[in-house]
């Protein structure tokens, strides 16, 4: 059974444990995103009748997932996710390798048609969504991407804020994935988790014909 080093940290309840990264002021986004912007227009600390919170932000801010609309111009916007993307089984891969998720790597894994994988990587050591921006992060290689495409996997995951690197095949990899028809969770949090099989939930804000939408991940091992 898969399980995690600190239940107190991320168990819920129930025994989901959530993936997702809160959102807060300052938070690490994608180089020329625009920032998130929380903040409260009501105030009842300051004597108003009601707390009211406004929120500015980009789509792919924080734990989110991406539609094939992101680089497709024709692709499906998230709200036309099938629900089945987002619910069901999936696998936590742990990855070794510091700088991509290689075939090599993956292939020893039997990924099936229809998986749902969540690659944990090193990302998940840095605590990342309190840092600055690292312009070097674990990313998927091109190879990686589309071994993952002939697969024909449903959903992919991985712990930071893109699937493809930073000024390197960030475009080829969202092509090759999207176009693949795999819907990806960007910006998860597997710090605690141990690889193995769990019941994901991770449902993406709908939003009419958007590219993506900040989405609350839950896991619960199996």
């Amino acid at each position: 059974m898969a399980t995690t080093k600190n239940k107190k940290q991320y168990q819920l309840d129930s025994g989901w444990i959530d993936v997702s990264v809160p959102l807060d002021n300052g938070m690490v986004c994608w180089p020329g995103d625009p920032a998130l912007e929380i903040a409260k227009i009501h105030d009842m600390k300051s004597g108003d009748g009601d707390n009211l919170t406004h929120i500015s932000m980009c789509a792919h801010t924080g734990t989110h997932m991406d539609s094939p609309l992101h680089f497709i111009k024709s692709g499906k916007s998230i709200d036309k996710m099938p629900i089945k993307a987002a619910i069901g089984k999936a696998r936590v891969i742990e990855i070794s390798d510091k700088e991509c998720i290689t075939v090599e790597e993956i292939r020893p894994q039997r990924i099936r048609k229809g998986d749902r994988i969540l690659f944990k990587t090193n990302n998940s050591r840095k605590k990342w969504n309190k840092k600055p921006f690292m312009k070097k992060f674990v990313h998927l290689s091109t190879e990686a991407a589309q071994f993952l495409a002939e697969r024909k996997v449903q959903t992919i995951g991985i712990d930071y804020l893109s699937i493809g690197g930073y000024e390197g095949n960030v475009t080829d990899i969202h092509n090759i994935i999207l176009k693949a028809g795999i819907w990806v969770i960007e910006g998860l949090n597997l710090s605690n988790i141990k690889p193995g099989g769990y019941k994901l939930i991770c449902l993406p804000i709908k939003i009419s014909g958007a590219d993506g939408a900040p989405c609350r991940a839950l896991i619960h091992p199996v």
